[in-house]
């Protein structure tokens, strides 16, 4: 499926009847769903136009919102270890809302996270989160190595 996100290569094998990609991340190859698609472009999106560094990077990290167990799509750590900046994924087909952002924005109750992204492939958003104010951001910010 075309992405509104720069071509990368991926290596993809067939499981029987499914299809699955290699996630350079976890170190392994996880189901193909439309939403690993769009995270799997939005990592290399960050690594290679944003510069990124992959190794301060987490997929699917576990977390606690007040009882409930949720994971995170994309967790980008800044160099000290702290979280950074949230990523939330949808499917191509899924139209990002309010509510995607409601959900990073819970997600950052935990967290305390400066940014947030918000992807469908498709639309992209990116917001600072700013003494509790949101601001909206042209694009997604380069990484700040100091």
């Amino acid at each position: 499926m075309k992405l509104n996100l720069p071509v990368y290569d991926f290596r993809l094998r067939s499981v029987g009847q499914r299809k699955q990609i290699f996630d350079s991340l976890r170190k392994k190859f996880v189901p193909l769903t439309p939403e690993e698609w769009v995270r799997q472009h939005f990592v290399q999106f960050l690594v290679q136009e944003k510069k990124y560094p992959s190794s301060l990077m987490a997929i699917e990290k576990g977390l606690k919102v007040h009882v409930l167990k949720k994971r995170t799509d994309i967790v980008v750590y800044n160099r000290f270890g702290n979280p950074w900046m949230i990523v939330e994924c949808k499917a191509p087909e899924v139209e990002i809302s309010e509510d995607t952002l409601f959900q990073a924005a819970r997600y950052n109750m935990t967290l305390n996270v400066n940014y947030i992204a918000l992807t469908n492939g498709m639309e992209h958003y990116c917001c600072r989160i700013d003494e509790k104010e949101i601001v909206f951001l042209e694009d997604v910010p380069e990484y700040k190595r100091d």
